[in-house]
């Protein structure tokens, strides 16, 4: 079976409900594989070039753009680049805000070869230098309010960036953004090999700084065929995943789980959150099937959600462990059950509650189907049903997956996660008779708040600097709406 026959039948059995097939089929990975080219194209824009790819609203600005419309945005973006002495195989940073920018900039790195570092827009420019400091760019796509704290970290850090691309604005030393859409609309491929790198994500540590997640052409995009899987969403769908660019879940359920099947993506950019303007975008754009963190999930509950007209068929959250009462108020104010899964930043879906499947309140639900998980110790055994250990990916599988190659540069942080033949995630669960596995918590000191990863190493270095402080420890502590 070709890889686009594979994508087309995992999308029919995701519509048609078939979720148990999904593990029948197989295919081999190839040598040489663009997601853009290979996927995006044929199955979005050739026969569907006129749909609606991505709406971004923000305040009373609104832009739509079709699946072609993108795919030549995204054109001129590598033809821009490769202009100004962009090659196959350079750094390209995203600091950008909810901005169309962000889809245009990553579907361009993965045609053009680029390997992009997709990064949050709340960085201090500390937190830029340390990040220059691991990987100095060649290129960067910012947005005006980032970049006087990017010029700053680049000259703290003496090196210099080759080509600095501007968006929102103008500034010394910066190229435009709206100058791409002076290109031509077709750009050649470059034929990338399946393993080549094309995304790096920082990620935090339970010790050091930030590391670096590599993941490549092949396994990434398609691997997110179980994130596709799991949101339950296809063609004609509206999507909806409350996310902040700069952090994978926003690559997770923003861009490729919901294109990998023709879904058009809403972009709703605030100012901050509030949940009566959320529910209220919800009800005006008719959002179908919806994502966000339980933090999200327990902030919209508060609400009275029976007075907005929601179109939700399907609806996930991921993040941190979803509470059966949230479960239930949810379920009792829209009608739908909100169904939780399970992955990381190393990873696409991993285990996760499907549509259709019977749900267990307070379980992260099965694994998926590309994913060959089991509960182990530390010694590489697996454990008895009912019984605490780590949850783990097998590596001896013939399954193709959506797991990363390695932690850029750091064969110590790599080899102590891929041991014994497997890849550790760090977190504890334990399986049931049935099958599904249940969260107990990490396995070392990582703190998850609002669905994002801390290391308490980089709180307690910010903390220590003050020269008030001598000594600091940094530990979690329960909160209502955040988790910790």
């Amino acid at each position: 079976m070709d890889i686009l026959r594979y994508y087309a039948e995992v999308n029919d059995m995701i519509k048609q409900g078939e979720l148990n097939l999904l593990s029948s089929l197989q295919i081999d990975k190839p040598e040489c594989f663009n997601w853009v080219e290979d996927i995006f194209y044929p199955l979005n824009v050739l026969g569907h070039g006129n749909s609606d790819a991505l709406i971004w609203k923000y305040k009373d600005l609104k832009k739509v753009f079709s699946f072609e419309a993108i795919y030549n945005a995204s054109n001129q973006l590598v033809n821009f680049i490769r202009r100004l002495g962009g090659q196959k195989g350079d750094t390209l940073y995203s600091v950008l805000p909810l901005v169309p920018e962000n889809w245009i900039s990553l579907l361009s790195a993965i045609k053009g070869g680029f390997i992009i570092m997709p990064t949050a827009t709340n960085l201090t420019t500390y937190d830029l230098l340390q990040r220059l400091n691991t990987v100095l760019p060649k290129m960067i796509i910012a947005h005006m309010s980032q970049a006087d704290l990017i010029d700053e970290a680049e000259k703290n850090h003496g090196g210099q960036i080759e080509l600095k691309i501007i968006v929102g604005g103008e500034k010394e030393g910066w190229c435009n953004f709206e100058d791409i859409y002076s290109e031509e609309i077709e750009a050649s491929s470059v034929g990338t090999k399946s393993d080549d790198p094309f995304l790096y994500f920082f990620t935090s540590g339970t010790t050091g700084l930030p590391k670096i997640v590599v993941h490549t052409h092949f396994t990434y995009p398609f691997g997110h065929l179980t994130t596709s899987s799991w949101l339950g969403c296809y063609r004609g769908d509206i999507h909806y995943n409350i996310s902040s660019p700069g952090w994978a879940k926003f690559a997770w359920s923003s861009f490729f789980a919901p294109w990998n099947c023709g879904a058009t993506i809403l972009a709703y950019q605030t100012d901050s959150f509030i949940a009566k303007e959320q529910l209220q975008a919800m009800e005006t754009f008719r959002v179908s099937t919806f994502c966000g963190s339980p933090t999200v999930i327990r902030m919209l509950i508060q609400e009275d959600i029976n007075k907005y007209k929601l179109s939700l068929r399907s609806c996930c959250a991921a993040g941190e462990p979803l509470n059966p009462e949230v479960i239930e108020k949810w379920k009792k104010a829209t009608g739908v059950i909100i169904r939780d899964g399970y992955g990381q930043t190393e990873t696409t879906a991993l285990i996760c509650n499907f549509l259709g499947n019977h749900l267990k309140p307070g379980s992260m639900g099965i694994p998926s189907f590309l994913y060959d998980i089991g509960i182990f110790d530390d010694d590489g055994h697996e454990v008895s049903l009912f019984e605490e250990g780590i949850i783990c990916v097998r590596l001896e599988s013939k399954k193709n997956n959506g797991l990363f190659i390695e932690y850029l540069d750091d064969k110590e942080r790599t080899s102590d996660v891929f041991k014994h033949n497997l890849y550790y995630t760090g977190d504890k669960a334990y399986k049931d008779e049935d099958g599904y596995i249940w969260f107990v918590g990490r396995n070392d000191d990582m703190i998850k708040a609002s669905g994002y990863r801390i290391g308490p190493f980089e709180v307690e270095s910010a903390l220590i600097e003050h020269e008030d402080i001598i000594e600091s420890a940094v530990v979690a502590s329960p909160h209502a709406t955040r988790g910790t």
